[in-house]
């Protein structure tokens, strides 16, 4: 019997970066907002990714926290109309 396990990671994805742009804050953090593609023999999807991260002392990036959206102008709408009415 052949089953799927839950969370079981494919090793044939390639990510890529389209597009990014990061702020600093504080004093060695950021936060960086992404448009990224994932690729598998399956076929390829975007996504939006909100990471925070954190300098080492030799200058080098390293992420603590990352929230992936999906790429769907509906979660999209949703998300900013939130932000909107903070």
């Amino acid at each position: 019997m052949e089953y799927e396990e839950k969370g079981r990671r494919n090793d044939d994805v390639q990510f890529e970066t389209i597009h990014a742009e990061k702020v600093n804050f504080g004093r060695n953090n950021f936060l960086e907002v992404a448009r990224k593609r994932a690729t598998t023999s399956e076929g390829m999807s975007e996504f939006i990714s909100v990471s925070r991260g954190y300098y080492l002392p030799d200058k080098s990036e390293r992420f603590k926290r990352s929230l992936t959206i999906p790429d769907n102008p509906d979660v999209r709408a949703f998300i900013a109309d939130k932000i909107r009415s903070m």
